[in-house]
C-alpha cells in the first residue's frame, strides 16, 4: 500500500511537470529526494525494531537518538497511513466514476488521460496534502490536550465516616516514545487541581518498553507529586509488559510469563503508587478497593485471575465496593458479585476515527463514560496517553472525576454511555 502511495505521488509530480512544462531536471531531483524520504519513513518502524534493545544515551548516544526519532516517525506515519488510505479510497472511487463518464462520451485514451490525470490530479494531490497536514496537526493537538470529565453518582449505601467521596480516575498513560514529561506534568497538575480523596490508576502506565522512557527520574518525580487524601492505587494493564513490539504485534517466546519488569515496578513503587494485583484494601473503614490482574496479560505466577464470583466470597457487601479492572469486561458478573463501581480504561474510546465508532458500537459495551449495570456503575476513561499513532481524532485525552454523593445520578461533559 505504501508503494502504491509513493507511485501515486510520483504521478502527481509528473502531472505538475506537464502543466508547468519546464524544470525537468528539478522535478527529477525532487522525485529522487522525495522517494528516498518516503521509503525511509515507511521502513522506519522496522529499522527502529532492528536496533538492539538495552542501548542507553550513555552507551551509544547516536543509536539511542536514532531509535527514538525513528519510533516517533513511525508512530506519526502509521496515523498518516490510515488517513491516506481513507483519502485514496475516495480519490480512486472518484477516478473510476470519471473514467466511466468520459468513456461514455467517446473520448480516446490520450484525451481521457489529459482530462483525468493532469489538472484534476494536481488539484486532488494538493487537497490531499492539505488534508494530511490538518489531520496531523489537529490529531496531535487533541492527543496532547488533557480534558477533565466529571460524573456525579449516588450509591445506595451508608458510607460510614464519609459524607462524599471524590475519586480521580486516570488510565492508559502509555509512557514511552509518544508520552513523556510534558504530558505527565499536565496530568499531575490537573489531577491535583481536583483535590481528590482517592486517585485510581487503571493500567497501561508504560508502553511496553521501559527503555522508551526518555527521563524516568523526572517521570517518577512527577508521579510522586500526585496529591490524594487516601493515596494512589493502581493495577497493571496489557501494555505494562516488557516485550518487543512492532506495529501492534508483540514478539515473546511461547509460554513465557508476560509481566512487568523490575524497573517498571521500582519506578511505580518509588512514585508512592500502590499496585493491587488480585488483592483488596480497606480504606477509611468504609471503602473496599479491589485490583484485578489484566484480562489478557495477568502477569502473575498462575497467568490467570479470580472470577468475580470467587472475589465476592472475600468482600464485605456492606462496604462501598470498588473494583479496578483495566479492561471493561465481565460487567454483569461484577455487578452480581456486589460491586458498586467498576473503574477501567484500555479502550482509548477508539482513539481515532473510524475506530472510535467500532469501539463504541461493536467492540465494547462501554467504550467511554458511565454505564449502569444492575446496581453497579461501569466507568471507563478514554485515557491520558495513546498507543501507536500520536494523534486523536473524534476522541479526547482525559482524566475522569467521579463524585459519589447523595442525590440522583447525573453526568456532565459527556452523555451516559449506551446500555
Amino acid at each position: 500500500m505504501n508503494l502504491f502511495f509513493i507511485h501515486e505521488i510520483f504521478k502527481w509530480i509528473n502531472s505538475l511537470h506537464s502543466i508547468i512544462g519546464r524544470g525537468q531536471r528539478l522535478f527529477k531531483v525532487t522525485k529522487i529526494l522525495l522517494g528516498t524520504i518516503l521509503i525511509v519513513v515507511t521502513l522506519s518502524i522496522y529499522i527502529a525494531f532492528l536496533i538492539p534493545s538495552g542501548i542507553t544515551i550513555e552507551s551509544n548516544p547516536v543509536l539511542y537518538r536514532t531509535r527514538r526519532i525513528l519510533k516517533l516517525i513511525a508512530n506519526y506515519h502509521l496515523g498518516v497511513f490510515i488517513y491516506e488510505s481513507i483519502a485514496f479510497a475516495f480519490i480512486l472511487s472518484g477516478r473510476l466514476f470519471e473514467r466511466m463518464k468520459w468513456k461514455k462520451q467517446g473520448l480516446t485514451k490520450e484525451e481521457l488521460k489529459a482530462k483525468i490525470y493532469n489538472k484534476r490530479r494536481c488539484m486532488l494531490g494538493l487537497l490531499n496534502i492539505i488534508f494530511i497536514i490538518f489531520i496531523v496537526l489537529y490529531g496531535s493537538y487533541k492527543a496532547s490536550n488533557i480534558e477533565i470529565t466529571s460524573y456525579d453518582v449516588s450509591v445506595d449505601k451508608d458510607i460510614e465516616s464519609l459524607d462524599s467521596l471524590n475519586i480521580v480516575l486516570i488510565s492508559d498513560l502509555h509512557m514511552g516514545y509518544n508520552i513523556g514529561v510534558d504530558q505527565i506534568s499536565q496530568m499531575v497538575e490537573k489531577v491535583n487541581s481536583l483535590n481528590p480523596d482517592l486517585v485510581i490508576l487503571a493500567g497501561d502506565i508504560f508502553d511496553n518498553e521501559y527503555e522508551a522512557l526518555e527521563n524516568p527520574d523526572e517521570l517518577k518525580r512527577l508521579l510522586s507529586n500526585i496529591k490524594s487524601k487516601y493515596g494512589c492505587y493502581g493495577v497493571w494493564g496489557n501494555h505494562d509488559i516488557e516485550e518487543k513490539i512492532i506495529g501492534g504485534f508483540t514478539f515473546t517466546k511461547e509460554g513465557m510469563l508476560k509481566t512487568h519488569s523490575d524497573k517498571m515496578a521500582q519506578l511505580i513503587e518509588d512514585a508512592n503508587i500502590t499496585m493491587l494485583q488480585e488483592e483488596g484494601i480497606l480504606i477509611a473503614d468504609s471503602i473496599y478497593l479491589y485490583g484485578r490482574p489484566d484480562y489478557s496479560r495477568p502477569g502473575n505466577a498462575e497467568n490467570s485471575r479470580l472470577s468475580p464470583e470467587e472475589i465476592a466470597k472475600t468482600i464485605d457487601p456492606q462496604k462501598l465496593l470498588i473494583v479496578i479492572d483495566h479492561q471493561p469486561r465481565e460487567l454483569d458478573e461484577l455487578a452480581l458479585a456486589g460491586f458498586d463501581l467498576d473503574l477501567g480504561g484500555h479502550t482509548h474510546d477508539g482513539q481515532f476515527f473510524p475506530m472510535n465508532l467500532t469501539s463504541r458500537y461493536i467492540t465494547w459495551r462501554n467504550s467511554r463514560g458511565v454505564l449502569k449495570v444492575g446496581n453497579m456503575y461501569s466507568i471507563v476513561t478514554s485515557g491520558v496517553g495513546l498507543f501507536g499513532p500520536n494523534m486523536r481524532i473524534g476522541t479526547i485525552a482525559e482524566i475522569t472525576q467521579i463524585r459519589i454523593r447523595d442525590g440522583s445520578f447525573v453526568t456532565s461533559t459527556v452523555p451516559m454511555a449506551r446500555s
